[in-house]
C-alpha cells in the first residue's frame, strides 16, 4: 500500500492543461494544412504556388526557433508560450483580412508570422518532460503529443464547418482559430513550470548569466544527436510532405472537401491517437524497434498511395503515415532528451526544431509543385528517397552503440 501511494504520478494539474495547450495548437495546424493550399489555390494563377502560405508556416516557424530559444531562456517557458499564443491570435486575424480581400500575398505573409506560434508548439512536448517525474518522461512526451487529437478532431470539422459561414470560403475558420488562440493564452497562463527553466529568476543583478553547458558544435557532433535530428527532420518531412499534398490531389480527383477532410482528420488522429500508449512502448521496448514500426508503416502508406486514389487507399496511406510519424517522431523526442543536460535545452532543442522546420518548408513548396505538375504517383516515389536516409540513419546508429557497448565491455 505504502508502496503504491509512494510511485511517482504521471499526471497533475500542468501537464492536463500542457496536453490541452498541444490539442489547440494541432487545431491550429491542421486547420492550416486542410485550407491553405485550398484558399492558395483559389487566390493565384499559378498552380505550383498553391501550397505557398503552408510553405509560409514553415519558413516562419524555422526563422523563429532562435528567437524563441532566446525568448525562452530570458523569460521562461511561459511567457514565450503565452506570447506565441498571442502571434497566432494576430496572425488568423490577417489570414481572415487576406482571404476576404482575395490577397494571396498577405495570406502568405500571415502564415509566415504565425510560424513563432509554431515554433513555440514544437517546444511543448520538450516541457512535458519537465513536468512530471523523471522516470515517466516517456509517457508525459507521449501524452503531451497525444492531446493533438483535440485538433484532430476539431481541426478538420472547424473547416468544414466554417467554410461556407460567410460568403469568403473558410473566413469563419481563420476566425475561429483567433478564437482557439484566446483561449490558449488563458490556458497557458494557468500552468506554473519549474522555475529552474526561467533563468532571468536566478539572476541578482540583472546581468547574463553563465551558461556552464557545452557549446552547440559539441552537442551536434554526438552520433545520437546527429540522428535524432535527421530522424525527427525527415519524418517530419515525409509527413508533411505527403499530408499538404492530400487536400490538393482529392480536389484534382473531384471529391468534396468533406472527403478531404475526412481523410485528414484520421491522418491526424493516427499521428496522436497512439500517444495515449507509445510511451508505454517505448518505456518496454526501447525507442529503436518503435522507430523502425514507425518507418515500416511509412514505407506502407507509400505501397497504399501508389495503388491507386480512390478514397479508401487515401484514407488508410494517411492512417498509416500518421502512426508511423508518431512512432518515429516520439522516439526521436524521447533519445533527444539524452543528449543534452539541462543547462543545454534551450540550443539544442532550437536546432533540432530549426532543421524540423527547413526540412519542412522545402517539403511545403515541393508538396505543392510536384502534385500539380507531376501527380500523386510521383510524389510518393519522390518519398521514398528520404524514407531509405531514415533507415541508414537508424541501422548506422544501432551498429554505433553496440560497438561502444563492446568497448565498453
Amino acid at each position: 500500500m505504502n508502496q503504491t501511494s509512494s510511485s511517482p504520478r504521471l499526471f497533475n494539474k500542468n501537464l492536463l492543461l500542457l496536453i490541452i495547450c498541444q490539442g489547440l495548437f494541432l487545431t491550429n495546424n491542421v486547420t492550416f494544412i486542410a485550407i491553405n493550399g485550398l484558399v492558395g489555390m483559389s487566390l493565384t494563377p499559378i498552380p505550383w504556388m498553391a501550397t505557398l502560405p503552408i510553405m509560409g508556416y514553415v519558413v516562419g516557424g524555422a526563422l523563429s526557433t532562435g528567437l524563441v530559444s532566446k525568448v525562452q531562456k530570458r523569460y521562461g517557458r511561459q511567457k514565450s508560450f503565452q506570447l506565441g499564443l498571442v502571434v497566432a491570435v494576430v496572425s488568423a486575424i490577417i489570414c481572415a483580412i487576406a482571404a476576404y480581400h482575395k490577397n494571396f500575398w498577405l495570406l502568405t505573409t500571415a502564415t509566415l508570422i504565425a510560424g513563432f506560434y509554431s515554433a513555440n508548439g514544437q517546444l511543448y512536448r520538450f516541457a512535458a518532460a519537465e513536468l512530471t517525474h523523471a522516470s515517466l518522461k516517456e509517457k508525459a512526451v507521449s501524452w503531451v503529443l497525444a492531446g493533438g487529437l483535440l485538433g484532430a478532431v476539431i481541426g478538420p470539422n472547424l473547416a468544414s464547418w466554417t467554410k461556407n459561414v460567410f460568403d469568403t470560403p473558410f473566413l469563419g475558420a481563420y476566425l475561429s482559430l483567433a478564437i482557439a488562440g484566446c483561449i490558449g493564452v488563458y490556458v497557458m497562463g494557468k500552468i506554473e513550470f519549474p522555475k529552474e527553466s526561467v533563468e532571468s529568476l536566478n539572476q541578482i543583478d540583472g546581468s547574463p548569466s553563465v551558461d556552464v553547458g557545452r557549446s552547440l558544435m559539441v552537442i551536434a557532433q554526438q552520433p545520437m544527436f546527429i540522428v535524432v535530428v535527421m530522424t525527427s527532420a525527415l519524418s517530419y518531412g515525409i509527413m508533411n510532405l505527403l499530408m499538404a499534398a492530400t487536400p490538393l490531389a482529392m480536389e484534382v480527383c473531384g471529391y468534396p472537401f468533406s472527403d478531404a477532410a475526412m481523410v485528414l482528420q484520421w491522418h491526424v488522429i493516427g499521428m496522436f491517437a497512439p500517444g495515449f500508449f507509445t510511451g508505454h512502448l517505448i518505456k518496454r521496448w526501447g525507442s529503436f524497434p518503435i522507430m523502425w514500426v514507425g518507418l515500416a508503416l511509412n514505407a506502407a502508406c507509400v505501397a497504399i498511395a501508389l495503388s491507386g486514389m480512390e478514397i479508401h487507399q487515401f484514407f488508410w496511406a494517411m492512417l498509416a503515415l500518421g502512426i508511423g510519424w508518431n512512432f518515429l517522431f516520439t522516439g526521436a523526442t524521447t533519445l533527444a532528451l539524452s543528449t543534452y543536460l539541462p543547462t543545454e535545452k534551450d540550443k539544442a532543442q532550437g536546432l533540432i526544431n530549426f532543421c524540423v522546420f527547413s526540412t519542412m518548408a522545402i517539403t511545403s513548396l515541393s508538396s505543392g509543385a510536384l502534385v500539380t505538375s507531376q501527380g500523386w504517383a510521383l510524389l510518393n516515389w519522390v518519398s521514398i528517397f528520404p524514407l531509405f536516409l531514415t533507415a541508414a540513419g537508424l541501422f548506422w546508429l544501432s551498429r554505433h552503440l553496440k560497438r561502444v557497448a563492446l568497448v565498453g565491455i
